[in-house]
């Protein structure tokens, strides 16, 4: 059960540091609003003890993880908490940030008040996109996680993390009065959009799409007697929801090769099922001797009418019809592996 907020000012305080701020900050301060005892806070910017004491809830400042008196700073020493330290169960390995404390302890909520028409089996694996497709990449770059290991090949200079650091003040720039707000606040408006976008297409795009996808694996042998080819009813995002659902379903992935879907012109499109959702390796990808050739060539090679394209790596190849698509995806289960 979560810690019960303070209410005995009539306006609320977040607290958090002034100087250069961060995304992760900017973050905490915008899902706190989100909450209706946060929504006409104050944010109060400063590093002084006795000001921050009289905040109601304190983030990214103060040396204190408490958060029975709703203490969320990640600074300190012997910090090391982490999502799945704090939610026992969950996978999350990367130290947190300040955005990431306030989400541990008050996204459900947040999201249930960002999206109220979800019920509460709904918002668990919302809750867990939203934190593993945005937030943890903001905990991991605030406490310098690397991307990966050795020395990346190229840099990535206009993530969230990036754009919010660019609203700074220039080192050189005349100085302003500490306690102007337009900066931090047009930060916290940025960061704040972005969240809701990813909550929003998290319950209303991507968790649907899970129905269509465990149907076409349930579907499978109906549309090859292999059951190495599905057929999605729509196009929808469809690997992550296919592994996940492969691994509760105990059925291997590898044993399904193909997926089918109708195409925005109304063609078809035959995907190979890569290694996982991330992935553009698969165990068995369109033929070998088709790929990067396109219609009447690709027709006249693969021996299969109506063909439009297929892709030079062999991920993805088209069809004018569901017919030549499944032709083409039947073709390239013979090649060899």
């Amino acid at each position: 059960m979560e810690p019960v907020l303070k209410t005995a000012r009539k306006t609320l305080q977040i607290g958090t540091h002034d100087g250069v701020f961060h995304c992760d900050e900017a973050l905490a301060c915008f899902m706190l609003k989100q909450l209706p005892q946060y929504k006409n806070s104050e944010i109060v910017r400063t590093r002084d003890d006795s000001v921050l004491e009289k905040c109601d809830i304190v983030v990214d400042v103060g040396g204190k993880y408490d958060p029975t008196t709703h203490r969320y700073d990640h600074h300190q020493r012997g910090f090391a908490e982490t999502g799945s330290s704090l939610i026992p169960g969950k996978p999350w390995k990367i130290k947190l940030s300040s955005a990431g404390l306030v989400y541990c302890h008050f996204g459900r909520e947040i999201i249930h008040q960002l999206v109220p028409d979800l019920n509460e089996k709904e918002i668990e694996p919302v809750f867990n996109y939203v934190y593993e497709k945005f937030v943890q990449e903001i905990d991991a770059i605030d406490n310098g996680v690397p991307i990966c290991e050795g020395e990346p090949k190229y840099r990535i200079s206009t993530n969230l993390s990036a754009r919010v650091g660019h609203l700074n003040p220039p080192w050189n720039a005349p100085p302003e009065d500490p306690k102007c707000m337009d900066r931090f606040e047009k930060a916290v408006a940025l960061v704040g959009s972005e969240f809701i976008d990813r909550v929003q297409y998290a319950s209303s795009s991507w968790w649907p799409a899970r129905k269509y996808v465990l149907d076409a694996i349930n579907d499978r042998f109906k549309v090859h007697e292999s059951g190495q080819i599905m057929e999605l009813k729509t196009f929808c995002p469809w690997k992550e929801h296919f592994f996940e659902l492969a691994k509760e379903l105990e059925i291997v992935p590898s044993s399904i090769n193909f997926v089918l879907f109708n195409g925005t012109d109304g063609s078809w499109r035959v995907q190979g099922v890569p290694e996982d959702a991330t992935s553009f390796v698969g165990k068995i990808f369109l033929h070998p001797d088709w790929r990067g050739l396109r219609s009447e060539e690709l027709s006249k090679v693969s021996g299969v009418d109506g063909c439009i394209f297929a892709h030079a790596s062999g991920f993805i190849g088209g069809n004018s019809t569901r017919d030549g698509a499944l032709a083409m995806a039947v073709k390239s289960l013979d090649q060899p592996i």
